[in-house]
């Protein structure tokens, strides 16, 4: 009887041992805000809010030209021959369509503008957060922005780490963690 209580007394040691020893180091970290701070992320805003300043301008401009020619067509309709009124009509459907067209093409190219520049963003972020769990032992980091971590210590939030890693220097406005969603 003692021998069996001593066998099982060291067989539960040594499980919890093992356990132990094979605990996983788990970070977390907020990308959202990360991003939100790299000078990359900046520019590349910038750059997207310029192409889109370029694409309404070519939308304002060819809208200004339907309006346009619509009042001339409006003054005019009265005294043109019915052939010749009805070329202008489909003129303009062809006008309008056209414009139709270019705002839904013009919204494709702005979503394909955004994602160019913001992927070298969050490539140079992975790599980052990445270098940083290899060099402190993490066998994984969590994306706290995305709301699917139910609970974590704040002492594994390597946010600082990867910013120190990145060579970030000047915030614009101190971090906060953001708990996460409930």
């Amino acid at each position: 009887m003692k021998n069996t209580l001593k066998l099982a007394v060291v067989g539960v040691v040594m499980i919890a041992g093992s356990l132990a020893a094979n605990a996983q180091k788990i970070a977390h970290i907020n990308l959202d805000s990360l991003i939100s701070i790299m000078p990359e992320s900046k520019t590349a805003q910038q750059n997207v809010q310029a192409y889109a300043k370029q694409l309404e301008g070519q939308v304002t401009a060819m809208q200004t030209e339907l309006q346009t020619k619509y009042a001339e067509f409006q003054d005019k309709s009265k005294d043109l021959a019915e052939v010749v009124r009805a070329s202008k009509e489909k003129e303009l459907n062809d006008l309008n369509t056209r414009i139709q067209e270019f705002q839904q093409q013009a919204q494709t190219d702005y979503q394909k503008k955004t994602a160019e520049l913001s992927k070298p963003v969050y490539e140079k972020a992975k790599k980052a957060i990445e270098a940083v769990a290899k060099e402190n032992g993490y066998r994984y980091a969590l994306d706290t922005s995305s709301g699917l971590v139910l609970y974590n210590e704040p002492a594994d939030d390597i946010i600082g780490l990867v910013i120190k890693k990145l060579g970030i220097t000047a915030l614009a406005t101190p971090l906060t963690p953001i708990a996460p969603k409930k």
